[in-house]
Parts: C-alpha cells; sequence; structure tokens
C-alpha cells in the first residue's frame, strides 16, 4: 500500500567533485521492513547513507527522493533528522571537550523544538539518558566522557546506538556499523537494533559481509554495484553472495 511507503528512491544521480557514484538508484522502504544494502568496495554504498542524510559534499544530479511523502532532497540535514532519519557512521566522529550528557542533551532538544514540542526538563532527560545506556549495556560513567574520545570501535558503535534509541528515529540507516567490531560488541550493537525496530519503522542495513546479517535479518537484500542496484531478493541473497561472491551477479 502507498501509505506503508517511508522512502521512494527514483532513478537517484549523485557526484562527488564531478565524479559519478551513484548512477540511478531506485529502492522503495516500508514500514516494518529491514533492508541490507552489499555489495563491493566503491560500489556507492556509503555515498547513497550520505546522499540519504544531507552531506554537503555530495551533489544529487538526476533523481528523486520522498520520505513519509515529504521532498527530502529539499530539506536540510537538521529538517531530515527531525523528520525522523538517523545515519550511523562507519567512522563515528570524536568531539573533544563536549560530554554525551550534553551532547546528547543539545540533540534531543533540538529534535523536539524542531517537532514543535518543549525541551525535556532535566530530570526527565536524565532519565530517558539513564534508561537507554542501559538499553545498549552502556556503563553510567560514559555519560561523563566526552564524545567517542578515547573509546574503543566497540564503544564508538555502541554509542551511535545509544544515540539512535535517543533519538527514536522513523529511518535508521547503518552504515557499516560492523566495521571493526569483535563477536561480543557485534552482539550487542545488533540486539540494540533488533529491539528498537517496530512496525512502523525502518531500517537500511550497509554492509560488506553475512555475519551482521545472522544477527538483524533482513526482509529486503539489494547488491550495489558500480552505482547501481543490480539485483533485489530476499535474505537467502546473503547466502548466495558468501559463497559465490560479487562477481557472480
Amino acid at each position: 500500500m502507498a501509505n506503508d511507503i517511508l522512502l521512494k528512491v527514483e532513478g537517484l544521480r549523485a557526484s562527488v567533485e564531478d565524479k559519478e557514484i551513484l548512477k540511478g538508484v531506485d529502492l522503495v522502504i516500508r514500514k516494518g521492513e529491514i533492508h541490507a544494502v552489499m555489495g563491493p568496495n566503491g560500489a556507492g554504498k556509503s555515498t547513497l547513507s550520505a546522499v540519504l542524510a544531507g552531506k554537503p559534499q555530495f551533489t544529487v544530479t538526476e533523481g528523486k527522493v520522498e520520505f513519509m511523502g515529504q521532498d527530502l532532497l529539499a530539506m536540510s540535514p537538521e529538517e531530515r533528522a527531525w523528520a525522523g532519519l538517523f545515519l550511523s557512521f562507519q567512522y563515528p566522529v570524536e568531539i573533544p571537550g563536549v560530554s554525551i550528557t550534553n551532547f546528547m542533551k543539545t540533540a534531543v532538544n533540538a529534535h523536539r523544538t524542531g517537532k514543535g514540542l518543549e525541551p525535556l526538563k532535566a530530570g526527565d532527560f536524565l532519565k530517558l539518558l539513564r534508561e537507554k545506556m542501559a538499553f545498549v549495556q552502556m556503563k553510567p560513567e560514559f555519560a561523563k566522557r566526552e564524545v567517542n574520545v578515547g573509546f574503543s570501535g566497540g564503544e564508538k558503535k555502541r554509542n551511535e546506538i545509544f544515540q539512535m534509541a535517543m533519538l527514536d528515529p522513523t529511518l535508521a540507516i547503518l552504515d557499516e556499523t560492523d566495521s571493526g567490531l569483535d563477536v561480543d560488541a557485534l552482539r550487542i550493537v545488533a540486539n540494540g537494533v533488533n529491539a528498537l525496530h517496530t512496525p512502523e519503522k525502518a531500517a537500511i542495513v550497509i554492509t560488506h559481509y553475512q555475519r551482521l546479517l545472522d544477527y538483524i535479518v533482513p526482509d529486503v537484500v539489494h547488491v550495489l554495484k558500480d552505482g547501481k542496484i543490480v539485483k533485489t531478493a530476499g535474505k537467502e541473497l546473503v547466502a548466495e553472495i558468501e559463497e559465490k561472491g560479487y562477481d557472480s551477479l
């Protein structure tokens, strides 16, 4: 049904520094779905996530993107976030001098202001913070630490999922969240993503490998090669890729 569509991408082409990366991407994501986007290095997977999030270094040259019935490409990155889109970075940045508590308070209240809501009172915010930190198994003392400064790879990715839990997006884009994770960290991150998923929400999981998709089971799998989606199927496609590689597609 049309009213179940959260994201609709049609003929999306995008470039960076005059080099075309996306060469006509079509994609439809409905409520409740988890989509995996797989493909070799340089295929355009991270570019797709960056374009959807509104990173300014990428130029859209053609195509349309609708998010919840709105023209996503006409929205600023902040407006996209306020509308319910979240991007978990492949390489989370460090923010020296800013504590996780202050960072999240600013982010949460900016989202609320963008939606016409009052900022959370201090007590309500701290209650939410403690609840979501426990949810992703982050130690309470992390709240006082500077954002990602001195964090291990697994801690950075867990912090990304914590931010996702705090902001409660409608569409979460996870850009190679499994990169650099050991098995225990991978399981915690995946469990967090699964627990946050509801029939009203959707997720795009961008990955090279099958192991993340053993924990976050996709409804639909796409293979992106040379800037185009060359194959779409169910979760059985993951095993086919693992066995035969991308060159077989």
